[in-house]
């Protein structure tokens, strides 16, 4: 499902009429959260959303894993593995498992870190990844789920939108009400700069959050490649219009821009035709590296595209030529995860005890 539209605005009609069930969702959120999760042997930093959609977690959960490699820990990522098909949890090796069998956040982050994807069971997949020698569990996202205890956790809002209309789903993007959402984390990240994101920096800090400030920073070697070549751009993410938005602030020449579901799983007909536009307008395509990822699985092969069967080269000739625009995630103050590791590991400590 696409977010809508009223969901970034300010309050009004639709929002009225779903406010009831937005606080019946809310309520049922809240009472999940005030469980005890369980425990494992390592510390647990969890990375998630006060809100429905993609704000930056992923990226986020890379760079916390690259600190804590930098700080010589072993760290292992850890997440639901959204739209994956394979039994879990497991371990994730890219060279046997593709998006439609892990979900695409995990390929990303299996570039980085050891990465096991547990579906609903997290206290399970946080099991085995101590016991393969984790010294530090990253969770992208679950920050709601009760089943696992945090010992650290980080907000990740986007600076353009903040939290949008401060309603619950589906009356807005909130996941719970956002006041006991702030009094469980222990930090914000806002990424990318506007008012949204401003207010909402203050209002963690008056919750006695810790606020963190970043930006994500395309790849400057990408760029440099697809500067001068037209290009026609789609996304299936949380809010493709961030990423429309990022191609257009690096100077490229978009020429058309295509938005789907968060998630979306793309149909051979649906890229056919993607593909025949490129072709047309002597442009190329252009997505994020998380729809590259979906694009990277087994769902296309024996299917048909524009007439000829998928299969071994046919598939990679067509998938090869979709450029990707890669991400960092650069922070203000780089050294603030430590504090925050710093934080996580001293609880674990004391938890041990």
């Amino acid at each position: 499902m696409r977010a809508p539209a009223f969901w970034w605005r300010r309050p009004g009609l639709a929002s009225a009429l779903l406010s009831p069930i937005g606080a019946v969702v809310g309520a049922i959120a809240l009472a999940r959260m005030g469980k005890a999760g369980g425990q494992v042997d390592a510390p647990v930093l969890c990375i998630g959303n006060p809100t429905v959609g993609g704000a930056g977690k992923t990226p986020t959960a890379i760079a916390l894993l690259e600190h804590l490699k930098a700080r010589g820990a072993t760290p292992f990522a850890l997440l639901r593995g959204h739209g994956g098909t394979a039994r879990m949890p497991l371990q994730v090796d890219p060279a046997l498992h593709g998006a439609d069998a892990v979900g695409d956040e995990a390929l990303l982050l299996a570039r980085h870190a050891p990465t096991i994807v547990a579906g609903g069971a997290r206290r399970a997949g946080a099991d085995m990844a101590v016991a393969a020698g984790a010294s530090h569990i990253v969770m992208d996202d679950g920050f709601q789920n009760p089943s696992l205890h945090k010992d650290v956790s980080i907000l990740v809002v986007d600076g353009t939108v903040g939290v949008g209309n401060a309603c619950i789903t589906p009356a807005g993007p909130l996941r719970a009400p956002l006041k006991p959402q702030l009094a469980r984390a222990d930090a914000v990240l806002v990424v990318g700069d506007g008012p949204a994101g401003d207010a909402m920096a203050t209002e963690a800090a008056q919750a006695g959050c810790a606020v963190l400030r970043g930006r994500l920073v395309p790849d400057p070697a990408a760029v440099a490649a697809l500067r001068g070549v037209p290009l026609i751009a789609f996304a299936g993410i949380g809010r493709p219009e961030k990423f429309f938005a990022t191609l257009e602030g690096e100077g490229l020449t978009l020429l058309a821009r295509h938005a789907f579901a968060d998630h979306h799983p793309f149909h051979p007909a649906e890229i056919a035709r993607l593909a025949q536009a490129a072709r047309a307008q002597g442009a190329r395509l252009v997505t994020t590296e998380k729809d590259r990822a979906r694009l990277s699985g087994q769902a296309f092969t024996g299917q048909t595209f524009a007439g000829q069967t998928f299969a071994g080269e046919a598939l990679a000739g067509v998938l090869d030529a979709i450029a990707t625009l890669p991400v960092t995630l650069t922070l203000d103050d780089p050294q603030a995860l430590d504090a925050l590791i710093d934080r996580a590991e001293a609880r674990w400590r004391d938890r041990r005890a």
